[in-house]
């Protein structure tokens, strides 16, 4: 699994999108109360429930602007059109629920409203599509370092807020920092080339400091060189009210009117309206993410919930939970239940009882207490249970010995390894004899 992470392009929780999940729900409860107005002896509120149902959904719709990008023009006209479109529904079906006629014959209105406001929020959109980009403002505050979990950031410099349309999605930093990264297979550590960008929401900036606009112009440029750099697919957001696309980091979610799907890396979810469908454990897209990347070259590390990768010019990491994959060129190194080192004309694998050891033409095996050996033209069978345990011991021994070289970028050393093998080669002689 790859990852790349742009810019902080879903939902974020904030009070006011918290606010309207209240009205949301109140108006909800409001609808229940207008259909069993006539038990709960409430007739002659009739117009007042309507009235108060209505305005709930366009509050509901006015306050949830902007839980993308921020608030935009578009973003507000395409509210009030979906605020119209929804009164709309609920007069029409209204007649046939005992609303009044006077209220019903707005349906027409409502409609037309959501229609026209719907056709100027897609022409605004095209202003606003202009103010939809990264852009580093003009303001620098104190850099002090940073932590986030098992990713650590020292030093100090300034840091540059980065926005994406009027949302704050991270900071281009520059100073003297380095960054560590605790793996399963060790600490990887880096001095970082100024400027890198973080890009996260979380708030890393200390007191005001002087901003200096020449380093503010070279940034913004360096933002688009960037992506030069990008080896995943570009993530992609829209955000068109009644319409919601985001596509990254290996999670796609699309929402229009009465469906909704989420595919993340764990599973698929479809919403038909009041009906769910799922496979796996789908997730969100986790708050708590953050990817450092350095603008002048290809280092980007990037952790999303459990799952972290680094990916340099050399080579790229890759963490998910307990499983590790290191690629460099054709070698790869794979750490989890089964433990793998492969290259061209390399391959060690233990896992589950089994090793297989293989280096030019010599390949030594083990499974089920039995040890087979090819090499010299000559192959070799050995059922002892001493020779058994001797190459799954040496097999991981091989692969826990390269993979300290791995981590530091220094590739497979392969003297050493045609070394490691002459040596369990000559203790498997012993088993022959």
């Amino acid at each position: 699994m790859s990852f790349y992470w742009n810019h902080r392009a879903f939902a974020h929780e904030s009070p006011r999108f918290k606010l309207a999940g209240y009205l949301k729900a109140i108006a909800a409860v409001l609808l229940i109360i207008w259909l069993f107005r006539d038990p709960l002896r409430l007739g002659k509120y009739n117009d007042w429930l309507v009235y108060s149902i209505v305005a709930l959904l366009f509050a509901f719709e006015l306050l949830s602007v902007g839980r993308w990008f921020g608030v935009t023009v578009s973003g507000v006209i395409f509210a009030l059109a979906k605020g119209s479109f929804w009164t709309s529904v609920f007069l029409f079906f209204g007649r046939w629920l005992g609303m009044s006629e006077e209220l019903h014959g707005y349906a027409g209105t409502a409609f037309a409203y959501s229609v026209v406001l719907a056709i100027a929020g897609l022409l605004l959109a095209k202003f606003d599509e202009k103010s939809l980009d990264l852009k580093v403002e003009r303001k620098a505050y104190e850099f002090n370092g940073a932590e986030f979990g098992n990713i650590g950031l020292e030093g100090t410099g300034k840091a540059y807020p980065v926005k994406f349309g009027r949302k704050r999605v991270g900071y281009v930093v520059d100073g003297n920092v380095t960054l560590h990264a605790e793996t399963p297979i060790g600490r990887i550590t880096r001095k970082l080339l100024s400027p890198f960008v973080v890009w996260t929401e979380r708030d890393i900036a200390g007191r005001k400091a002087s901003a200096d606009p020449a380093f503010v112009e070279r940034t913004n440029e360096l933002l688009k060189v960037g992506k030069i750099y990008r080896k995943d697919k570009k993530g992609n957001a829209v955000d068109l009210g009644i319409i919601k696309v985001y596509e990254g980091e290996g999670f796609e979610y699309v929402r229009l009117p009465f469906i909704e799907v989420i595919e993340s890396p764990t599973g698929e979810e479809v919403r038909i309206g009041p009906l769910r469908f799922r496979e796996g454990t789908p997730e969100t897209i986790p708050k708590e993410a953050i990817t450092v990347r350095e603008l002048r070259n290809g280092f980007q590390l990037t952790k999303v919930g459990d799952r972290l990768m680094v990916q340099t010019e050399e080579y790229s990491i890759e963490v998910e939970g307990e499983r590790v994959t290191y690629r460099s060129g054709d070698e790869v190194l794979s750490l989890g239940e089964t433990v793998s080192l492969r290259s061209s004309d390399i391959s060690v694998v233990v896992g589950r009882g089994r090793a297989k050891i293989r280096i030019g033409d010599a390949v030594i095996s083990a499974r089920e207490g039995s040890v087979r050996i090819r090499a010299g033209g000559k192959t070799h069978y050995l059922k002892n249970p001493g020779a058994y345990r001797l190459v799954m011991d040496k097999a991981r021994e091989i692969v826990e010995e390269q993979s300290a070289g791995l981590i530091e970028g220094l590739g497979i050393d392969r003297t050493l390894l045609r070394k490691r093998v002459r040596e369990l080669l000559d203790e498997l002689t012993g088993y022959l004899e």
